[in-house]
């Protein structure tokens, strides 16, 4: 029996960065759940791909972006508005690093950086407003989710200045987003996740084992089904009065500073 609660079958979703990483495991969450589901990638044969195998789980559809650059976001937007009038969840996952020591940092990795953190998730909104819109069902709203990091809600023991900075300006976004779509039917929440087991973190190394047992109360990284259960949440009839707020998603690292 299907707890209407939670229930977000016939829905329609665009993941940025859903090939892999975090991305990867919501596209398959909500893939699975009766969710068609777009995944937004540079490369479009890994983009196929990713698609293809996610497609055993449930309707999984590739498209490609370079979010760095303004004409990718619209071109991204105007393959998705070909295809699809609305858009019930959008999720803005991609993300990027760079040399971001002091000593190291450039200006060309830094704009880097707040290009796909920041600028890219503010664009697609402004190209989607439309498709968001068309997606809100009484009692129902469309719902961006942004995928922040608990990089931008502390100052971590390593250098990780445009970085943090980009993901303490997306938490913001998220909050400036919501005050203006909410009258609109438009719901706006970020997710900070603490370590999760993906290309920018090796969850298996002795190091990042070792911070973790040390520094987060439940002892372990994050797993699939933690960010697939809060983005679920969010999506569902269950978040529909949740607008504006930051998750950190880290077992309890947070809290425990």
């Amino acid at each position: 029996m299907t707890d209407e609660l939670f229930d977000v079958t016939g829905k329609v979703a665009l993941v940025t960065g859903g090939t892999g990483g975090i991305g990867g495991m919501i596209a398959r969450g909500l893939a699975s759940r009766g969710v068609r589901t777009y995944i937004a990638g540079r490369d479009a044969q890994k983009a196929a791909s990713v698609a293809d195998e996610i497609s055993k789980l449930g309707e999984c559809i590739p498209l490609v972006g370079d979010l760095a650059e303004p004409e990718g976001v619209a071109a991204l937007a105007a393959a998705f508005a070909e295809r699809e009038d609305a858009l019930h969840i959008l999720v803005n996952n991609a993300g990027a690093l760079g040399p971001d020591s002091l000593a190291e940092s450039t200006t060309d990795s830094w704009d880097r950086i707040m290009e796909v953190n920041v600028r890219a998730p503010f664009q697609l909104v402004q190209h989607l407003v439309p498709q968001l819109r068309a997606g809100v069902r009484p009692d129902d709203p469309a719902r961006i989710i942004n995928i922040g990091s608990i990089g931008g809600l502390h100052i971590p023991n390593w250098e990780a200045h445009a970085y943090g900075a980009s993901k303490a300006a997306l938490h913001h976004l998220t909050r400036s987003l919501a005050k203006k779509l909410g009258r609109e039917g438009i719901t706006a929440n970020a997710i900070a996740p603490g370590p999760f087991p993906t290309s920018m973190t090796d969850t298996a190394a002795e190091t990042v084992r070792k911070n973790v047992q040390t520094y987060i109360p439940l002892e372990r990284a994050g797993e699939e089904k933690d960010v697939q259960g809060v983005v679920v949440f969010l999506s569902s009839r269950a978040g529909a009065y949740i607008n504006g707020i930051t998750i950190p998603l880290d077992g309890g690292y947070m809290a425990a500073l």
